[in-house]
């Protein structure tokens, strides 16, 4: 019998605008939580070249609509803000969601965004790092000193919420140190149970004493037979082109074909080491495609 824990599954709110009027934020994470999936996400996203809500305001309206869902950035740039505004829009979506907060971290976007947010883009790094210590002080309640600013102002948030994980997202060598010394998950996207399997084994080497990360995957998948759908190679091909990586080492990623078949896929990743995948859709219509990913959630228990 497998000692594999319990595999769950979230999923990306659809983009705007959205191609069916009536599936708002509200109602597409209201229609999550009925289905019984586990969390619904949003990226983070200030220049990404298409319409895109702001991070703290699409998943507020996901909270105030739901009642037991993860509401999860996936993932949340902290490094491009001010560490004070960082800070802040944490604590408040811990706060509105009564504290089913979990912030995916990253220090990606491109040069584009960092160039947008006025951030050198050699500094994402190191900000990112600081942001990773600093925001669960600010966020218990903590009076802290702001590196970044000038004077290293003192910050007190006057408020205290409880801190949400902080699942480290990326696969490179710096994100995995990053989630071993100082997050509780690694939050790797787009990548193949052999992946997940060495970094976690990466990551048992990396945390010491700590304890070792959940890791989460980030996920893409067209369920099902709907007209226009694309194939696994298909989307294979599409991942290569966005992220310079060969076909052969992504044809493993997307989830493809009947819920049944997409259980089985989703069983290599939970042998894999993963305890969470969360999922967005290469097409086919939101509602549907969260109706067939819930469904291979299902077998796959």
């Amino acid at each position: 019998m497998s000692s594999a824990k319990k595999l769950t599954l979230g999923v990306i709110l659809p983009p705007i605008p959205a191609t069916d009027p009536a599936l708002t934020v509200p109602a597409a994470a209201r229609f999550a939580e009925e289905l019984g999936l586990d969390g619904v996400w949003q990226g983070d996203h200030l220049a990404p070249g298409r319409p895109s809500l702001d991070l703290g305001v699409g998943l507020a309206a996901a909270a105030a609509a739901t009642t037991r869902v993860r509401i999860g950035a996936s993932v949340f740039v902290p490094a491009i803000r001010p560490l004070a505004w960082a800070a802040k829009l944490a604590a408040s979506l811990q706060e509105v969601s009564g504290g089913r907060l979990v912030l995916g971290i990253g220090s990606g976007g491109g040069e584009a965004q960092w160039a947008a947010a006025g951030i050198p883009y050699a500094e994402r790094g190191p900000r990112t790092d600081r942001a990773l210590t600093l925001l669960p002080r600010l966020l218990s309640g903590e009076a802290v000193p702001l590196p970044d600013e000038p004077g290293t102002p003192e910050l007190d948030l006057a408020v205290r919420v409880p801190v949400p994980p902080f699942w480290v997202g990326n696969d490179s060598p710096p994100a995995l140190r990053r989630a071993a010394r100082l997050g509780q998950g690694w939050f790797p996207s787009l990548v193949s149970p052999d992946r997940v399997r060495a970094g976690r084994a990466r990551l048992a080497e990396l945390a010491g004493d700590r304890p070792l990360p959940t890791i989460a995957v980030g996920a893409v998948s067209a369920l099902g037979d709907e007209p226009g759908l694309a194939d696994r190679h298909g989307i294979a091909e599409q991942i290569s082109h966005a992220y310079q990586r060969p076909v052969a080492e992504v044809l493993s990623v997307p989830l493809t074909g009947t819920p049944a078949q997409a259980a089985e896929q989703l069983a290599a990743y939970r042998e894999a080491g993963a305890e969470h995948i969360v999922c967005g859709f290469a097409g086919g219509a939101w509602r549907r495609q969260a109706e067939l990913l819930a469904e291979a959630g299902r077998l796959l228990d």
